[in-house]
């Protein structure tokens, strides 16, 4: 917006004076009479703007309609409003006049200065879109839904740290991807409440939506239990910890996703129930594999799947899957005779080990199903050619083609299944780097993966991306002790915020990979 101060007369368009007070223009063939000369007044610079730039965030705004003039910032008597009607988004107000150091004056008429926040059902561009509005000295958040009024929000706040002013103009901003994630593996590796909550933070400021929480293990199981208290570690979360991070995960809207990894990496049930191990003909025991042809062990699987269903009352939950030792072997049905003799009880003489872990799988989504969360499974735990099929309504998390027998991700979407993209090859942090891991780079992610490249550097048709629902940025702690969690924090700053802006555009990112790390250390 262009502003002029006009002296005494007229002004052309940059402000410079067409004419002089009191002075008279003589008609053509008379003569003026004569007039006392007064001092022309000193004319004022018209104040002009550029088009202003987009904002520089992490992930980049989609859409940014440029505006003349001054831009916003907060200044003395600022503060954070409601429109009428918007009360629902107190929450959000609160916080951002916190990180403002405003004023908050929930419902009232935006004044200048102000920022108003409003929710706005009819707004298109889906849940989790926002329009934002920067005009006339202050600013209007818009959305059709609380998350997208939010995000909103996380834009104004790093145009500020960025840029020190919110830019003039119009933002209109949605991501492309509805789960965007970071998993973390805190059954290996005891993670404490207040790391975990400083992550919801940052994840927050990055508009990720999900946490994955891996919290049983060979090695331990990290959360207080009624159902069974034997099999948990003697570092663990309780249960008002876990209450805690769910609350303030709800309050920046993120869902935790937890994951009860089954039949595999069930050690720290099998250590305290020893007759659950699964034994070959041989009389070897696969370390983590539950004997899923004793009902013993279905049974305590699906206590603690009932326990924690109502700890985590979000919308999805991770069955596992992978990794059955059993399906790992040549020829599993001569090494395990015994689980299939069970298969071929349970699902006709054609059926193989693979089908009794099929139905395992599916049992297990039996229990979780009532609660209505939606499920995901690891990919190696999706079997083709058996008697028995997956559960339609389980969502593949896609992580690996090096398993044996791995099935390349386009099998799966040419089932109509949806799939999680946790591409190993990009996305994977694995503590000490064993198996010939390498810790991610956030220059790679940012330079060559998309949603789109499931497994290995290649992408998938395009035809598929309506069924990639997203991705995660994965922390696996194989050998826990490689790093502290401060190390880890710090390991996967970079490689969060690359994924975060390939989550939410998938697009060439605007900025070079120097400056998009410079953005980084400005925003903190």
């Amino acid at each position: 917006m262009a502003l002029s101060l006009v002296a005494a007369g007229c002004t052309d368009g940059d402000g410079r004076g067409t004419a002089t007070a009191g002075a008279s223009r003589a008609q053509p063939g008379t003569t003026a009479p004569a007039q006392p000369r007064t001092p022309s007044p000193t004319p004022t610079p018209t104040r002009s703007y550029p088009l202003s730039s987009e904002p520089r965030t992490i992930p980049s705004v989609r859409e940014h309609e440029p505006g003349r003039g001054p831009g916003w910032k907060p200044g003395t008597g600022s503060a954070v409003v409601l429109a009428k009607g918007s009360g629902v988004l107190a929450d959000e107000a609160r916080l951002l006049a916190r990180e403002l150091k405003t004023g908050y004056r929930g419902e009232s008429a935006a004044r200048p200065g102000d920022v108003e926040l409003a929710l706005r059902t009819g707004q298109s561009g889906g849940a989790e879109s926002y329009t934002l509005v920067a005009r006339d000295g202050r600013v209007r958040i818009s959305g059709p839904d609380e998350a997208g009024v939010f995000y909103g929000t996380r834009t104004l706040k790093q145009a500020l740290r960025s840029g020190g002013i919110v830019p003039e103009g119009v933002i209109r901003d949605r991501p492309a991807r509805p789960q965007r994630g970071l998993m973390v593996d805190i059954a290996r590796k005891h993670f404490t409440a207040g790391w975990i909550e400083a992550r919801l933070r940052e994840m927050a400021d990055l508009k990720l939506n999900q946490l994955g929480l891996h919290f049983s293990d060979d090695q331990a199981f990290r959360i207080e239990s009624t159902s069974h208290p034997e099999v948990v570690a003697r570092e663990h979360l309780t249960k008002a910890e876990v209450r805690r991070i769910v609350a303030l995960a709800r309050s920046l809207h993120i869902e935790v996703v937890p994951e009860i990894d089954s039949p595999g990496h069930l050690g720290a049930v099998i250590a305290a129930h020893p007759d659950l191990q699964l034994r070959s003909a041989g009389g070897s025991a696969p370390r983590g594999a539950v004997d899923i042809a004793n009902p013993a062990a279905a049974r305590i699987v699906d206590d603690l799947l009932r326990e924690y269903a109502a700890l985590f009352p979000g919308a999805y939950w991770h069955l596992g899957a992978d990794e059955y030792v059993a399906l790992m072997s040549r020829d599993p049905e001569a090494t395990y005779p015994g689980l299939a003799a069970a298969a071929r009880r349970a699902y006709g003489p054609r059926a193989r080990v693979q089908d009794l872990a099929t139905g395992w799988l599916n049992g297990r989504a039996a229990v979780v199903r009532p609660t209505g969360k939606r499920m995901r499974a690891w990919n190696d735990g999706f079997f083709r050619g058996g008697v028995v099929t997956p559960a339609k309504d389980i969502d593949v998390a896609y992580w690996t083609g090096r398993e044996i027998g791995a099935r390349p991700p386009v099998e799966y979407l040419q089932e109509g299944r949806r799939l999680i993209n946790y591409n190993d090859e990009y996305l994977y942090y694995v503590l000490g780097e064993p198996n010939r891991f390498t810790y991610p780079t956030g220059r790679r992610i940012y330079q060559e993966w998309t949603p789109l490249v499931v497994r290995g550097t290649s992408p998938v048709p395009q035809r598929y991306s309506a069924q990639i629902l997203g991705g995660s940025f994965a922390v696996w702690c194989d050998r826990a002790n490689a790093q502290t969690q401060e190390q880890v924090a710090a390991g996967i700053r970079m490689p969060l915020r690359a994924t975060a802006q390939k989550l939410w555009d998938a697009d060439r990112p605007p900025l070079t990979w120097d400056a998009f790390g410079a953005l980084a250390g400005k925003l903190g």
